[in-house]
């Protein structure tokens, strides 16, 4: 037997480290899940404390050199695997691939990492478990579905169609954000040097007049005079709002409250539960199809799925169809499925054909998931130029008002010093 040190979260997200004893490192990863942990590092104890590599700076075998994958990285590995398990290679001759291109990236240490698990006998899933953040929750237990089903090449292009999805909404939603963040940040710089070097010119000179000031010119004039005073404590506010919302969505209760209410924020909701229903439908069509049985298809949905109160969903389902119940009924009593998706599982049921009814399911989320994205960020930039036009003639209304009636204070207070005694 043989010590090994590990690093792992629970299933609250703690992370626990310590040292097992094992025959192998998968033995040790099988022993950790098995105590419901997730691996996130595993190496011999005897190899803490020594030189990640050796005396050419090396790594050593079996090391996990690199702990994070961009983006463009993640969706070029699953691309290019699932492209080459497509065309007949096997897993290990396809991560060799990869490993040995010409071009330098980050995909080949981790490839090499990958090739070298699987040579030693792990599963391809349990191998991108113990990859650091390289992969998320999502990516391996989707991989482990694909396994299970003897369809990993399709899980794995259904993975790289949703990161290409979710970069192209990424760069779609920065462009539309450009002109309208170029026209906020002048509004910003505008209302710093209206606030810091204006503004309390023009309140001595209103105050001079002893006029009554419109109530928007007196609430302007107290918030310059709030954030000159007090600007520190708008800064340590907004710290504790933002680590109160952390520690919030930290605990179990908080991030199943937050679950929930993201997919009720008006557009965003709308597009989650869209790409949710795609997803879903595609994954357990491929798993059916592939001769997964429908108690585990929905198994293996739920560990793959990221948002946990869907989670919750996707086992009330689980148990309802492992008590007997259909599929239909069962996603009919939670509540959260839309009668369209219903009704398919109900004609798919009757016909003996589920796996195509939710593959034509699949193909219809996914149109409207595009159509939901395309209405998103259509809105952005109408949205925030008009937040910003409406900010900025708030405050030009209190000055102009303010000084509108500084005038006539002054006006009212020369005609009565004209007036004869």
């Amino acid at each position: 037997m043989e010590q090994f040190r590990f690093k792992a979260a629970n299933e609250s997200g703690v992370m626990e480290t310590g040292t097992l004893a094992a025959r192998t490192k998968a033995e040790a990863y099988d022993t950790l899940r098995s105590r419901k942990l997730r691996p996130v590092s595993i190496e011999p104890a005897g190899a803490v404390g020594k030189a990640p590599g050796g005396a050419k700076g090396e790594p050593q075998a079996g090391a996990m050199p690199v702990q994070t994958l961009p983006g463009a990285q993640l969706l070029l590995f699953t691309e290019e695997l699932s492209e080459l398990l497509e065309a007949g290679l096997q897993l290990e001759p396809a991560l060799r691939v990869i490993e040995t291109r010409k071009e330098k990236s980050q995909l080949q240490p981790v490839a090499a990492y990958l090739r070298q698990q699987v040579r030693d006998g792990v599963s391809f899933s349990n191998a991108l478990r113990t990859c650091g953040k390289c992969f998320s929750e999502l990516f391996c237990s989707m991989a482990a579905a694909g396994e299970a089903a003897g369809a990993l090449p399709r899980i794995l292009r259904r993975q790289a169609e949703y990161y290409a999805i979710i970069s192209d909404l990424r760069k779609r939603v920065a462009m539309a954000l450009v002109y309208p963040s170029i026209v906020f940040s002048a509004g910003i710089v505008l209302l710093i040097i209206f606030m810091t070097f204006l503004l309390p010119q023009l309140t001595g000179l209103l105050k001079h007049t002893q006029a009554k000031l419109p109530l928007m010119t007196e609430l302007l004039i107290g918030m310059s005079d709030f954030f000159g005073h007090f600007w520190w404590l708008v800064l340590v506010l907004i710290g504790a709002v933002a680590s109160a919302f952390k520690v919030w969505t930290s605990s179990p209760e908080g991030r199943m409250s937050w679950a929930r209410l993201s997919l009720r924020i008006p557009l965003l909701g709308k597009v989650l539960r869209g790409r949710f229903y795609a997803e879903f439908s595609q994954t357990l069509s491929t798993l059916v199809a592939n001769g997964v049985t429908l108690l585990n298809g929905l198994t293996l949905l739920e560990r793959a799925t990221a948002n946990v109160y869907i989670r919750q969903i996707l086992a009330r389902v689980a148990e309802r169809v492992g008590e007997g119940g259909s599929l239909s009924s069962s996603m009919r009593a939670v509540g959260f499925f839309p009668p369209e998706l219903i009704d398919i599982v109900t004609v798919g049921e009757q016909t003996g054909h589920l796996s195509t009814s939710l593959e034509r399911s699949a193909k219809r989320y996914d149109k409207e998931f595009s159509n939901h994205i395309a209405q998103v960020t259509s809105l952005i930039q109408p949205i925030t130029i008009m937040c910003v036009a409406l900010f900025v003639g708030l405050i030009a209304y209190s000055m102009i008002t303010g000084i509108l009636t500084s005038v006539s204070g002054m006006r009212a207070q020369q005609t009565s010093t004209e007036m004869p005694q």
